[in-house]
């Protein structure tokens, strides 16, 4: 089964396949796409959730010799690769990282040796045509095809299958019988395999376009790459019964390969590092140490109020089993800052953490700007935590290789991200492989929206003058049904610019692993390496920081005092001035044409103006902006509708702005713990109206279990139900 992740090859898209599979009626559905594991999170996600058991595995690509040896332009040899189990699973992962880190050439590649030192828990199948045992039986070397199936069988015993194809193809019908003889006399069983490259039969021509995009050729091509039949989809039971006659044992066997395999992958487990804190100091007692010491340096006489919070922290941070990750947080920025690469002073929800403050993680003061540290780190909700941190756009990967040294280069991998087939590019790619002049393609790519998310379907329906062409133009209609099918596929592999992996294990242990150009990643993405447990950093580079650096570098070449940005306050009055005239070119979040204009509308006078309108500039809250500049220039334009909402939204003049703001309105309103109201905001924030219907009662009529009521609810707090709900819309 080659997926969408066998990249221009496979048209199959996982959830398709899944789908389909299981309207066949089928129980059980592989992924083996080429040389890589790209879609195995995704596949067995999809297929749990089904209940199709999900069979892990890959088609390998078999070195002629050793993986060593790199020359010669000769095609790899197939094989099929099927994890029966964890031992297997771990196994698989191991090949396909050694194939792509060592391998590589024109492919990853694994070697027969490799497949001895690695084979517990893996089912190997001989494979398709392009396998070595098919091939040797067409060029008539009987001996060397049985030699190299007695190898196979003496590494795998019971777990090696001869594989028997029809497509309707010359010269699998030449190599059938030879197949089956061979199985016959060396007692190794046979199995039916169908080769998916697509879901239906009707999807043939969209993944020939596909294969034409691969490999730069056109479709009209005598000589070039392409599929010999149009059998290469999701078949039926009976259509396999029929396609292989007077193989039936080897479809039942099917079954047999099936019953063998079962993998669990485990979500959740965590796999960070450890840390070692110095002079033999155990972990938690240095992190109070750096906390405490942060606090003097920050505050000056800290008040009770900022003691009682960092002892709150820090009691959820320990309890959770987060401390390391603070002091791994810590120990690179404290590298970065040492070593003079500047960093950012923190983005994110990190930046409501009082001890990452202290610390020096972060270098924004969340007492002072009210930031909720449950929205960083909820005790009812256990997720990893995220700091997003800043480093200047030319020294981030010295921060990158300190970790490295610090902690093992195998056990750090940059991540893995796929670019897709956009709508217009799949218009375009489609166009040209099937010769519409360059002139006619452009004319439908730039009837497509220049907007984010743009489908072709919904520019199809949108546009009046794409849906005309669509339906009145025959190539037009070709070229959009056909890239249709081709959009949002995965086309290639890059590196995350920022996601860098850390883990407890060498990485190859648990995740597979590739080459990206010089750097090594993952190839699973950032959010699936999340779900497994496995601590991942974001290493921003930003030029805004380097042009800092750089300035100030300018100031002290000139004789002058640069500013000390961790001392100084916020409270000059020309840089508001400078914003709101509009000068925002290069000002980091201000300087897009929309912002820009805002700006001068609104007129910042402090670091808060600028805060609400960077938050409000987006889509949904960008209907208060007119409030909030009315509010701002007329104080009494400003409404709250209750006093109770008079401290929570003083700030942003009477306007819901921030998800803090409703995390403090379900807590002082309706009683809810601050854990709880951070998964009001998540659910808020993700748009799941089923959740967010469902707390609406739980806002106004609060929550009673067993007899005990756990959240009071708006109305046992004196607000009346009109009011309770018109709150609950505006939020």
């Amino acid at each position: 089964v080659h997926t969408e992740y066998s990249l221009l090859d496979g048209a199959a898209r996982i959830k398709d396949l899944v789908e389909h599979a299981k309207a066949l009626g089928m129980d059980s559905l592989a992924i083996t796409d080429h040389g890589n594991m790209y879609g195995v999170i995704e596949f067995y996600k999809k297929c749990t959730a089904a209940g199709i058991k999900p069979i892990i595995g890959m088609e390998a690509y078999v070195a002629p010799k050793t993986i060593s040896d790199k020359t010669g332009m000769r095609e790899n040899a197939h094989l099929i690769l099927l994890c029966k189990n964890e031992t297997g699973y771990r196994n698989l992962i191991k090949l396909s990282s050694i194939a792509f880190v060592d391998g590589f050439y024109y492919r990853p590649r694994i070697d027969y040796g490799l497949l001895e030192q690695y084979h517990e828990g893996l089912i190997c199948l001989s494979a398709c045509l392009a396998g070595d045992i098919p091939q040797l039986l067409l060029q008539n070397r009987y001996d060397e095809a049985r030699a190299l199936a007695e190898r196979l069988k003496s590494v795998f015993g019971e777990d090696f299958y001869i594989e028997l194809q029809n497509h309707g193809i010359p010269e699998q019908l030449i190599v059938l019988p030879r197949l089956d003889q061979l199985a016959k006399e060396l007692g190794i069983k046979t199995v039916a395999t169908n080769d998916i490259h697509y879901v239906t039969k009707e999807d043939a021509e969209a993944q020939d376009v596909l294969l034409c995009v691969q490999t730069g050729r056109y479709v009209d091509e005598e000589n070039r790459m392409r599929m010999q039949t149009e059998e290469f989809y999701l078949k039926s039971e009976q259509e396999m019964l029929e396609r292989m006659y007077g193989y039936e044992d080897a479809v039942r066997n099917t079954a047999e390969v099936a019953a063998k395999c079962s993998v669990t992958i485990e979500f959740g487990k965590r796999h960070l590092p450890g840390f070692t804190a110095p002079d033999g100091m155990d972990n938690e007692t240095y992190l109070r140490k750096l906390c405490a010491d942060g606090m003097y340096r920050r505050y000056g006489e800290p008040t009770k109020e900022h003691w009682e919070r960092l002892e709150y922290e820090l009691g959820v941070i320990t309890r959770m089993g987060f401390t390391d990750y603070y002091l791994i947080v810590w120990d690179f920025i404290h590298f970065a800052k040492s070593n003079n690469i500047e960093v950012g002073p923190g983005r994110g929800s990190g930046a409501a953490s009082i001890a990452a403050y202290t610390m020096g993680i972060t270098d924004i003061d969340p007492i002072k700007y009210n930031l909720l540290f449950e929205r960083f780190l909820n005790p009812e909700r256990v997720s990893m935590p995220d700091f997003d941190v800043d480093f200047c756009y030319e020294r981030r990967q010295e921060v990158i290789e300190y970790v490295k040294r610090k902690y093992g280069s195998d056990h750090v991998a940059q991540i893995v991200t796929f670019g897709t087939m956009a709508a217009k590019a799949a218009v375009r790619d489609v166009a040209r492989v099937l010769r519409v002049p360059y002139q006619d393609a452009d004319r439908i790519a730039k009837l497509i929206p220049n907007v984010l998310h743009t489908t072709l379907q919904s520019a199809r329906d949108t546009v009046p003058e794409l849906r005309t062409l669509y339906d009145t133009d025959k190539t037009v209609k070709k070229v959009i049904d056909l890239a249709m099918k081709v959009e949002g596929l995965p086309r290639n592999t890059s590196t995350h610019a920022a996601g860098v992996v850390i883990s407890s294990l060498p990485t190859m242990e648990l995740v597979p692993l590739q080459r990206n150009d010089e750097s090594i990643t993952t190839q699973f993405t950032m959010t699936e390496l999340e779900e497994l447990g496995m601590l991942k950093m974001d290493f921003l580079g930003l030029r805004t920081l380097t042009v800092i650096r750089d300035t100030i570098d300018f100031i002290k070449k000139s004789g002058g005092t640069p500013p000390d940005f961790s001392s100084c306050d916020y409270d000059d009055r020309r840089v508001y001035d400078m914003i709101g005239a509009g000068d925002t070119m290069g000002v980091f979040q201000l300087e897009s044409s929309g912002m820009t204009s805002f700006m001068m509308q609104m007129k910042p006078s402090s670091l808060e103006d600028i805060i609400a309108g960077i938050s409000l500039y987006r889509p949904g809250p960008m209907d208060q902006i007119p409030r909030y500049i009315e509010g701002k220039q007329n104080a009494s334009s400003v409404h709250y509708g209750m006093e109770l909402l008079r401290p929570i939204l003083s700030t942003t003049y009477g306007c819901m702005v921030y998800q803090e703001q409703v995390m403090q309105i379900v807590r002082d309103l309706a009683g809810y713990s601050l854990g709880r109201s951070d998964l009001v905001r998540r659910a808020m924030s993700k748009k799941k109206h089923d959740v967010m219907e469902k707390e609406r009662q739980n806002f106004i009529y609060g929550i009673e279990e067993n007899g005990v009521v756990t959240v009071d609810g708006a109305l046992r707090r004196g607000v009346s139900r009109q009011a309770a709900e018109q709150i609950f819309d505006e939020m």
